[in-house]
């Protein structure tokens, strides 16, 4: 198993496919990673040479924030928010939706399963 930015992908899928495994890598930008290190898509990880396999690992090391890092990052630009105590930051704190999304019915995935209340019902 192949192992890049402390994830294990998968060997039996193709390159561009296997790379959004890793947190921060999605579609678009595996495509350019393979252009970049000049690696044909078609290929399957486990045709992969080790030399090429150290050419994508260094490429993504020097070009993109990936895996922890990456997740460090964001979890600091939230808590930054929370703690300037902007709108965002508030809405943050409350565990609501943070781009204006409506909350009267819906919004059910980030408050959680609905809270029953007495009396309620008409």
């Amino acid at each position: 198993m192949a192992r890049i930015a402390g994830v294990n992908i998968p060997t039996n899928k193709r390159i561009p496919i296997a790379l959004t495994y890793i947190h921060g890598i999605g579609h678009s930008t595996a495509q350019s990673i393979c252009e970049a290190v000049s690696v044909d898509e078609n290929r399957r990880v486990n045709e992969l040479s080790d030399a090429d396999l150290v050419a994508i690992r260094e490429y993504i090391d020097q070009n993109y924030t990936v895996e922890g890092d990456l997740r460090r990052e964001v979890q600091m630009n939230v808590k930054r928010l929370m703690d300037l105590g902007c709108y965002r930051g508030l809405r943050h704190r409350r565990k609501l939706p943070v781009r204006g999304q409506r909350t009267h019915t819906n919004a059910r995935t980030r408050k959680g399963p609905a809270k029953p209340i007495a009396g309620k019902k008409k």
